[in-house]
């Protein structure tokens, strides 16, 4: 039996954030591999701009070059329709040879866990997987109770990752890239590359917060 870890996001871009998290869930879960998993079409994002799927896949390929634990997955990005959770994860275990199920872990932040009772399915997921979810500063961590008011019976299938704090976030380093700012040392070396020789984000200057962004204020989300 494999144990594989199932990162999704939007991956726009994806940012160290995302590739600690996927380490620290390998280390601490002894996965065998971590499936960073791009969003075609999100469904909570179905009216905001996102770049290209195929841009934000290439992105991640070249941010996991390199870690044998890491691994692209196309199935969101291959499928028709709005990218939903529990259909990627049953394509992720009907691939498991005869016999050998694989143990899934959803892999998130739990900025998207106060929100995983209204996903798609949810029930149908827990089937599927256990939820590993990295708490944060600043933002509430559910406790067993609330775990078991909107899952009773499966407050088990949840765990918290912990050990590393992050301040990173898709949309801080967006906004960064839009006002021409270099992303080195918040994104892998390849990916800040890419999107500098791309332009990626240049031309998007409803991306600039209206604010200046101070070095110690930028929130952690690395599932944005």
């Amino acid at each position: 039996m494999s144990k594989i870890g199932v990162l999704g996001g939007t991956f726009d871009p994806i940012h160290d954030g995302h590739l600690a998290l996927g380490q620290a869930a390998c280390d601490l879960l002894k996965l065998d591999r971590v499936i960073f998993v791009p969003a075609a079409r999100p469904p909570h994002k179905v009216n905001d701009r996102v770049t290209d799927a195929e841009t934000r896949s290439a992105m991640v390929e070249l941010a996991i070059a390199g870690n044998p634990n890491f691994e692209l997955s196309r199935t969101e990005l291959d499928r028709p329709g709005l990218s939903f959770t529990v259909d990627t994860l049953r394509e992720i275990a009907s691939s498991a040879p005869a016999g050998a199920p694989h143990e899934l872990y959803l892999i998130l932040s739990v900025e998207s866990l106060l929100g995983f009772h209204e996903w798609e399915n949810p029930a149908a997921i827990l089937d599927l997987a256990r939820v590993a979810a990295l708490p944060r500063p600043g933002t509430p961590t559910p406790d067993r109770a609330w775990l078991k008011r909107h899952f009773p019976g499966r407050e088990d299938r949840f765990l918290y990752l912990d050990g590393f704090h992050l301040s990173h976030a898709s949309r801080e380093l967006r906004a960064l890239a839009a006002r021409g700012r270099s992303l080195r040392y918040l994104v892998p070396n390849p990916v800040a590359e890419y999107i500098k020789k791309s332009g990626l984000y240049l031309d998007r200057p409803e991306l600039v917060l209206k604010r200046p962004i101070e070095p110690d204020d930028v929130p952690v989300d690395p599932a944005t």
